[in-house]
């Protein structure tokens, strides 16, 4: 046993803080006297000294050091060929049991992965003919590919794995997401299906998935329920995120939140769709829930994007666009995936008037999740800011044909159709057919409340909102409640209503205001010290103003940092 065998031992042992000590000593000693160790030897020397350098995170040096062991390898094939024409058996056994050169060009790629050099990890990958790809190459490849827009080669990958492990799950979603139909990867693993026990499930599972992907979510909603009451399946939690984001995506926000809240019972370090469970604790306004959870995820792992999300959510809205801007980037900057971190980088620079940044935003994250409606409502929100009307209609026009006349489009298209005074009417007409659909669309009742408002039509205003909140309690809904109350003159209730709206969110500014003017004409005394509604209005703008420069200063440096300029 010689001393490079000793230092297999040790990588094989996990101790890489040795191997590396040792592997650089030797590595030195092999310089300054090439006759020291056989190529052999020196190739193995090189691919351990990488990997104890990869597992102390240096990547760029790693990569390197792979690189470098790679062009030993090549001098070894050179110096084992001539040895293998001779006859020498031994030298066929040793090169079986050297470190395999696909595996060093995978770590090269992994490298390249974490580097985020998405290129050269393709180009490393590519160089390896098709034959040797292992299953991870192929996975590794077809996410590479999914991620630079290559639908085709990602495809052709994402097969391989499945052709290779037909239970790799992760390989089927990827395929999904490629516009792959359901019957036809169902038919790659129909056969394990049918030759191993308790898996007549997993047809169904790739169905749910199927309609997740073609943006059909009550399909989707009934496909994983009936998955989930199976006795075998009950409480998975992969399963109730998918059923919680799939709620989500539906604009169901109550049953999205409790079944977030039933996977977070069920597995308290839970990250995933973390961050659409703190988005819409947020946009419900408890703030304070929303600190507590990015705090606990913070202390789970900083190194997801969830966590730092959440905090982001929690900044923005509490106004401090800013710091919500400098927290999505950092996100970002750990996932450059994450639909969510880019929603909440595009949302803050839109509200600091950075439009056509917001826009870059909301285009990525529609390029990543295309079955997701917010991404498309941000980016109308930026054109409506911009005046471009014409863009948010043609944009209104494409969703509404391509996802189908559903509460939430046609919500969308009578969103943008209400600023222009020509297509009021047809506002009201695409209200109306929403709210057959679905009564309780909560963004449906509040634009029809919105036209009705401007209109004067306060007592069909007072029904609508009555009917919608008979199965539901919504901050926004109590709130509008409450002006409709205050023009009719029914103050009383109108203070009940605004009084359970801030109950529900207690940073409702409006509601704040609506309650402040109602005191003011309630006690005229005191008229000359209160300020009036439009003032009070005024008022706040200019603190939001205040408070946004002064953090900008303080996060500057960081916006610099994370190349947010």
């Amino acid at each position: 046993m010689n001393v490079v065998d000793h230092v297999r031992d040790m990588a094989a042992a996990g101790l890489y803080s040795n191997v590396r000590i040792l592997s650089s000593l030797l590595l030195t000693m092999s310089n300054n006297n090439p006759e020291l160790f056989s190529p052999a030897q020196k190739y193995q020397l090189l691919v351990y000294h990488a990997d104890a350098i990869f597992h102390d995170k240096e990547y760029r040096n790693a990569a390197c050091k792979y690189s470098m062991a790679l062009q030993q390898k090549k001098v070894l094939n050179k110096t084992s060929k001539v040895r293998t024409s001779t006859g020498g058996a031994a030298a066929n056994i040793q090169a079986q049991s050297l470190p395999s050169e696909i595996e060093v060009k995978y770590k090269i790629a992994e490298c390249y992965t974490i580097l985020k050099l998405d290129k050269d990890a393709i180009a490393v990958l590519d160089g390896i003919p098709s034959r040797q790809r292992t299953p991870k190459i192929n996975m590794m490849l077809a996410n590479l590919y999914r991620k630079a827009g290559q639908e085709r080669s990602a495809v052709t990958s994402y097969k391989e794995v499945l052709r290779q492990c037909p239970l790799a799950l992760d390989a089927i979603i990827g395929l999904l997401s490629l516009s792959v139909k359901g019957a036809e990867v169902s038919s790659m693993t129909m056969d394990v299906i049918q030759n191993l026990p308790n898996l007549d499930w997993l047809s169904v599972w790739i169905k749910a998935y199927a309609f997740i992907h073609a943006g059909d979510n009550q399909r989707a909603i009934n496909t994983i329920c009936s998955l989930e009451k199976k006795s075998l399946l009950r409480d998975n939690v992969d399963l109730l995120v998918s059923l919680a984001d799939v709620y989500f995506r539906a604009g169901d926000t109550k049953n999205a939140i409790l079944k977030f809240e039933q996977a977070q019972m069920l597995d308290p370090y839970l990250i995933k769709g973390m961050d659409v469970y703190g988005y819409l604790m947020a946009r419900e306004g408890h703030l304070e829930d929303v600190e507590v959870l990015g705090g606990r995820l913070f202390n789970i792992s900083d190194q997801h994007a969830e966590p730092w999300v959440i905090s982001g959510c929690h900044s923005f809205y509490s106004k401090r666009y800013s710091r919500a801007l400098y927290l999505g980037a950092k996100a970002i900057q750990l996932n450059s995936n994450s639909v969510q971190a880019l929603l909440l980088k595009g949302a803050a620079l839109r509200n600091m008037g950075r439009v056509q940044e917001a826009i870059i935003h909301f285009r990525e994250a529609m390029r990543l999740a295309p079955c997701r409606l917010d991404c498309y409502e941000g980016l109308i929100d930026c054109y409506l800011a911009s005046n471009g009307i014409r863009e948010a209609m043609g944009m209104a026009n494409n969703i509404y044909k391509t996802l189908g006349a559903n509460a939430q489009t046609l919500t969308i298209l009578a969103t943008v159709c209400l600023e222009d005074p020509v297509t009021q009417e047809k506002a009201k007409a695409l209200l109306d057919k929403a709210l057959a659909q679905r009564p309780d669309y909560t963004k449906a009742v509040v634009k029809k409340a919105e036209l009705l408002n401007r209109e004067q039509k306060h007592e069909e205003g007072i029904a609508l909102l009555r009917n919608a909140l008979a199965n539901q309690s919504d901050c926004v809904l109590h709130r509008m409640l409450g002006d409709f109350l205050v023009a009719v003159n029914d103050y009383q209730e109108a203070m009940d209503q605004y009084s359970i709206a801030l109950s529900l969110d207690p940073n409702d500014q409006k509601s704040l205001e609506g309650m402040q003017k109602m005191e003011k004409e309630e006690s005229p005394t005191d008229a000359t010290v209160e300020l009036d509604g439009d003032d009070m209005e005024g008022s706040g703008e200019d603190g939001d103003l205040e408070g946004s420069d002064s953090e900008a200063a303080q996060w500057a440096d960081q916006e610099q940092w994370f190349g947010m300029q």
